[in-house]
């Protein structure tokens, strides 16, 4: 008997059916087609999952094993990919044994390194046989399974190996090499049936990419409103900002635009799009590759090129485009890109917060997503928190974020206000959360609380400090850093991140050393009573 576990808000990637007990041609045939129905389960949820694989945030083996309950018993369970395994995540191999999996079937080991075969050694440590396809298990349908997982799960595996999105271009040329009409509107030349592909394709990505000539041209929208999928962001690469004042794509009512140009083009014209709510990013030189080292590092999985000709040569010829169109592989990889991390607050700064971090000695250790060695330091992670609720009443917080987005709208004798702090309390995903939450303060800075600004250190620190008393383990892995200086790698966010070039403030990475200052001084022996707890008005003057 076989069963594919229902359907879930993110289709799980994993399948399971009665563990046979003899190993055979047909066996392996079994396994090869129970681990592609696995891929095409994981792969309805593209789209929805970034910066994770393709099977969102909450781990599909537990999602799958809640669904079947007791079927599970003595079962086989087919993953498309090794699962997380860390010691601040172990949600996923738990699930499997303590539903009592007998046997698993993987797909395609983790591709990040410091994952790469933990959950494989965890599940055998603990009785499970274990086959891994293309290693334990070798035929001809094998191979087709493996196939299938690897094309799945392409958009991590090109991210973890290039270290940049995965990349479709996208264009329509008529059979005379042209990509446009005669009016210049590329629009018009492909038919129904391939627009209303693009609108699957753009709902499958992170983000949409165009220059300055198709705004001026085509005044795109970029919405995904045939793909049934999730609205993209849209990217605008222009190094003279030489943009209409009126554009679709100016309009963020429901989905955010970022603008990517030189620095120092256009002052004037930056102010106003940032007055419409449009994000403006400048580089020192614009470029696809540098374009996609940055959405690289904001955790993009996947990205859409629907630029014209002259940009897309120079993506092609960056190196940065992964595939063209439906069919075609583009050969060839983009090697590691140089080191991109943010440089550190002083240290002597850094050790009046944290007097563990030695002025000439500190070792620096950078965090951001919640697949990094150190992932679970962040505010995304899932690790759920007991705290009150704007009621008083203790909530189960599914994360941080959660917990620090919907405190934004705390207090507020609104119904809008009420209704999106609901919102916010019933997201599926961290990421999910902070969408809702930064999308509202953006578009209705007026019904945020109107103390934000001054409270909301103290909301993060309060989280951050029932997450590390909750759980022992993230306890351990903080203290095992002191004397390091932790930050918080985010590119784009230069209040809780340390920015691009070392110009953010890093307030959670300098949180979380405060708090491991806490334990360490609770902990010390004859520490006395004193509670170190967050000066707010200290941190703040740290630039």
């Amino acid at each position: 008997m076989a069963f594919s576990l229902g359907p879930l808000k993110f289709p799980s990637s994993l399948v399971c059916r009665a563990t046979p007990t003899t190993s055979s041609s047909s066996s392996l045939a079994f396994d090869a087609a129970y681990i592609k129905r696995a891929a095409e389960l994981a792969d309805k949820s593209a789209g929805f999952t970034a910066p994770h694989p393709n099977y969102g945030t909450t781990p599909a083996e537990l999602q799958a094993v809640e669904a079947a309950g007791e079927s599970c018993r003595g079962a086989t369970a087919y993953l498309n990919m090794e699962p997380n395994h860390c010691l601040a995540d172990q949600a996923a191999v738990s699930a499997l044994v303590q539903a009592g999996i007998a046997r698993v079937v993987i797909g395609i080991r983790h591709p990040l390194q410091h994952l790469r075969g933990k959950a494989v050694h965890a599940l055998r440590s603990e009785g499970l046989l274990v086959d891994v396809l293309g290693e334990d298990l070798q035929c001809k349908t094998v191979e087709e399974g493996l196939k299938s997982c690897l094309l799945v799960n392409a958009p991590l595996l090109y991210r973890a190996s290039c270290r940049v999105p995965f990349s479709v271009l996208k264009y329509a040329m008529t059979l005379d090499g042209k990509i446009a009409a005669s009016s210049g509107h590329a629009s018009w030349i492909s038919s129904k049936k391939s627009r209303t592909r693009v609108f699957d394709m753009r709902g499958r990505s992170d983000a949409v990419i165009v220059g300055g000539n198709t705004v001026r041209q085509d005044n795109p929208r970029l919405t995904a409103r045939h793909g049934g999928g999730h609205l993209p962001q849209r990217i605008v690469m222009s190094k003279s900002l030489d943009l209409p004042e009126v554009a679709n794509l100016w309009d963020v009512t429901e989905v955010s635009t970022l603008v990517a140009t030189q620095r120092g083009a256009k002052r004037s014209f930056q102010k106003y799009l940032a007055s419409k709510g449009v994000e403006v990013v400048e580089f020192e030189i614009l470029n696809p590759k540098v374009v996609m080292e940055y959405l690289y590092d904001r955790g993009c999985l996947s990205v859409l090129w629907e630029c014209g000709g002259t940009l897309a040569a120079s993506a092609i010829s960056s190196g940065v485009i992964h595939k063209v169109g439906p069919d075609m592989l583009v050969s060839g990889f983009l090697q590691p890109v140089p080191d991109l991390t943010p440089v550190i607050p002083s240290v002597d700064e850094t050790s009046a917060i944290d007097p563990t971090v030695s002025p000439y000695e500190a070792s620096i250790i950078f965090f951001y997503k919640t697949w990094d060695p150190y992932g679970a330091f962040s505010n995304f992670s899932l690790h759920p928190i007991q705290l009150p609720d704007e009621n008083g009443d203790y909530y189960s917080w599914p994360s941080v974020e959660h917990y620090y987005q919907a405190h934004k709208f705390v207090g507020l004798d609104d119904p809008v206000a009420k209704n999106c702090l609901e919102d916010i309390k019933n997201s599926k995903s961290p990421e999910e959360a902070a969408r809702i939450g930064r999308r509202t303060q953006r578009q209705r800075p007026d019904l945020v609380r109107p103390d934000w600004e001054s409270v909301k250190i103290d909301v993060m620190y309060r989280a951050l400090k029932c997450k590390f008393s909750t759980y022992p383990n993230l306890t351990s892995m903080l203290l095992s850093t002191a004397g390091s200086v932790l930050v918080e790698a985010s590119p784009h966010d230069l209040f809780w991140g340390g920015g691009r070039d070392g110009e953010g403030l890093n307030y959670l990475g300098r949180l979380l050393m405060q708090l491991r200052s806490e334990f360490l001084s609770d902990s010390a022996p004859n520490a006395d009573d004193r509670s170190l707890r967050l000066d707010e008005n200290k941190v703040q003057k740290l630039p």
